[in-house]
């Protein structure tokens, strides 16, 4: 008899190493789509409306469909009228709109920035006190306090005057209260107190440290201040008589007015593309600031 072969173990069957997991799929809800659809729909209307009914003239403009084009393409005439009608007095409010914006919403974004980050990062008596403050002042609409603010500025003799819109427009509470909550959770307090062991002063670790964590926020401030003082119009309204003070709100609102009067001049047309020009700088303002939304939350504490 020969000699018996050993009994050899099976192979172990190699298992193939496990492949990255599959992603989730995400679950797209009918009702959601068609209530943003509708949000879309409601909110581009106006907009293609002011569109199309600036490429008319005065004729076609009453005499076609709101939504579609007339027979004759008139933009670039109605933007040359807009331009120099009545003295180019419209270039003249876009320049105190200009001026009004850069003063007023660049400041109110400037004394949010520092006093948001003052109230997140340091602790000193009275600290709840203003926080029940800005909450109160931020629940406030602004138009409850245009009557008080006019009284107060008569008094002052400031009234008729730029100041008059500059200086209530550099009060932002929900802006303040916005760089607050943002510096909270944006700026470590380990970065500071690492800044500070290596010798920095305050003014220092904020201008080195703390201002470019706080860009994505800062841009939304700006961003809300900007277009409230692009678009304010009661203001302006009650404290300014003088045309040529005008922001480009209460100077349209005064050739609309115009054009309703009996006898009055047909500037329908050019209240339609001062419109269109108006919104112009803000869609160029969304478009501008929009990548320190997507870059600026990680910008600050990548650099040494």
């Amino acid at each position: 008899m020969g000699t018996p072969t050993p009994l050899r173990s099976p192979r172990p069957r190699r298992r193939s190493a496990p492949g990255p997991p599959r992603p989730l799929r995400p679950r797209h809800s009918v009702a959601l789509t068609l209530v943003t659809a509708l949000a879309l729909l409601y909110s581009l209307v106006p907009l293609v409306w002011l569109l199309v009914n600036a490429t008319k003239g005065q004729e076609s403009l009453l005499n076609s469909f709101g939504l579609w084009f007339g027979s004759d393409f008139a933009l670039l005439d109605n933007i040359a009228a807009t331009l120099t009608y009545d003295d180019g007095v419209f270039v003249r409010w876009l320049l105190n709109t200009v001026l009004y914006v850069v003063l007023g919403a660049g400041g109110a974004t400037l004394l949010a920035m520092l006093g948001g980050y003052a109230l997140a990062k340091f602790d000193f008596p009275g600290r709840r006190a203003v926080f029940a403050v800005v909450l109160g002042a931020a629940a406030v609409p602004g138009t409850a306090l245009a009557v008080p603010t006019f009284l107060m500025f008569s008094q002052m003799g400031l009234t008729n005057t730029p100041w008059s819109v500059i200086a209530p427009s550099l009060i932002s509470p929900f802006g303040l209260y916005l760089m607050w909550i943002f510096a909270t959770q944006a700026v470590p307090t380990e970065l500071m107190e690492a800044a500070r062991i290596d010798g920095s002063g305050e003014i220092r670790t904020f201008f080195t440290v703390a201002l470019p964590l706080l860009a994505p926020g800062t841009a939304t401030v700006l961003l809300f201040t900007m277009v409230a003082t692009w678009n304010n119009y009661f203001l302006p309204l009650i404290m300014i008589r003088d045309p040529d003070w005008f922001p480009l709100t209460v100077g349209l609102n005064s050739w609309n007015a115009q054009a309703e009067t009996v006898g009055g001049e047909p500037v329908f047309h050019l209240v339609i593309t001062g419109s269109l020009l108006t919104i112009v700088p803000l869609i160029a303002a969304f478009l501008m600031l929009q990548r320190y939304w997507r870059s600026g939350l990680t910008a600050g504490s990548l650099k040494g």
